[in-house]
C-alpha cells in the first residue's frame, strides 16, 4: 500500500478516517489487535462499522441476530471483565471467508486470569462487511483448567463420557 509521499509501501496498514479498510489478513490483525488491550476494558467501537446490519453471530453459548443485538453482546462482555486480551495467531483469507485462531485471556473482578483458546470464522457480505461470525472454543474446559481441584475431575468425566 503506498504511503502519502509515494516513496514506497507502508510497514503496516493504517486505517483511513471514516473509511472501511478491506478485511485482508493484515488489516484484520491490525483492527482486532486494537480491540483488546492489557490496560483496561476492551473497545469494539472501531470495528462495528465492519459489521453488516443483518449480522448473525454464533458461538458455543448463544446465537445473536442483528447489529444492535451484537453491539449489546459486546457491551455485556466488557461489563463482566476487568480486562480482556486477545492474541491473534494465524489468519486465513479465501474468497469471502476469513478465519483466525486466538487466545483470549479474561481477567474478572474476583477470579484469576483465564485463557480461552479458539478460532473465529467470518463470512463477508458482497459489500465487504461481516454478515456472519462463528466463534469456536471450549469455554468450560479452558475455565476448568484454571481450577486445580476440579480440573482432573472434569477431564476424567469428559474421557469417561465422550472418549
Amino acid at each position: 500500500m503506498p504511503n502519502s509521499g509515494g516513496t514506497g509501501p507502508n510497514p503496516r496498514p493504517e486505517e483511513p478516517q471514516g473509511e472501511r479498510l478491506p478485511l485482508t489478513a493484515d488489516n484484520l490483525r491490525l483492527l482486532w489487535s486494537k480491540t483488546y488491550n492489557t490496560q483496561g476494558k476492551p473497545d469494539w467501537s472501531h470495528i462495528f462499522q465492519y459489521y453488516h446490519e443483518d449480522i448473525v453471530f454464533h458461538d458455543t453459548i448463544q446465537r445473536i441476530e442483528g447489529k444492535p443485538a451484537f453491539i449489546a453482546l459486546c457491551e455485556r462482555l466488557t461489563g463482566r471483565c476487568k480486562e480482556l486480551r486477545m492474541d491473534i495467531g494465524t489468519v486465513f483469507c479465501k474468497g469471502n471467508e476469513r478465519a483466525f485462531d486466538w487466545t483470549m485471556t479474561m481477567m474478572f473482578r474476583k477470579f484469576p486470569s483465564t485463557p480461552i483458546f479458539g478460532c473465529t470464522k467470518l463470512t463477508l457480505h458482497e459489500d465487504g462487511r461481516i454478515i456472519a461470525q462463528r466463534d469456536y472454543y471450549d469455554l468450560w474446559g479452558d475455565i476448568f483448567n484454571g481450577i486445580p481441584w476440579f480440573k482432573r475431575r472434569y477431564r476424567r468425566f469428559m474421557r469417561n463420557k465422550f472418549g
